[in-house]
């Protein structure tokens, strides 16, 4: 494992980058634990960029506008290798005394078979297959809710 991290830390440094383990490490110190509760970071690519999940697409808009002091945390904390743009997405972010690996505990209504069944027939005419799992998922928990809450 040890000369697998040696790897990646010198080809992080070859292009420039910091090792993901060493950015992970110093993000809550970097961030603050606000932040760090909200915005953890999920992938870095070849050119440089750093994709941050967010918890929200409200989090991901408001540190949009605190991106230029973000990086110049990270830069600081870093010794100058940090990423050279960050981007703010809403997605997972782990959960403080959960491990990051481990998935998100299930948010909204349990669904039936039945109302996942009718949130596929609803999103049947969509032709991409990611937005149509979404929009299927999404229609059966909101049909398990207004069952719920008693709606027709």
């Amino acid at each position: 494992m040890d000369r697998l991290e040696k790897e990646i830390r010198r080809m992080a440094k070859r292009v420039g980058l910091p090792a993901a383990s060493e950015l992970v490490r110093i993000w809550p110190e970097a961030v603050g634990e606000t932040i760090a509760a909200n915005a953890w970071p999920a992938r870095l690519n070849r050119k440089g960029v750093l994709q941050v999940n967010t918890s929200s697409a409200t989090w991901a808009f408001e540190l949009k506008h605190l991106a230029p002091q973000i990086l110049a945390k990270l830069e600081q904390a870093l010794a100058g290798e940090c990423p050279k743009e960050l981007h703010f997405v809403p997605g997972p972010v782990p959960s403080k005394g959960r491990e990051a690996g481990s998935p998100p505990s299930p948010k909204g209504p349990l669904t039936t078979a039945r109302e996942r069944e009718q949130g596929e027939k609803l999103a049947a005419a969509i032709d991409d297959d990611e937005l149509r799992a979404l929009v299927a998922r999404a229609a059966a928990a909101s049909l398990a809710q207004n069952s719920k809450k008693g709606a027709p």
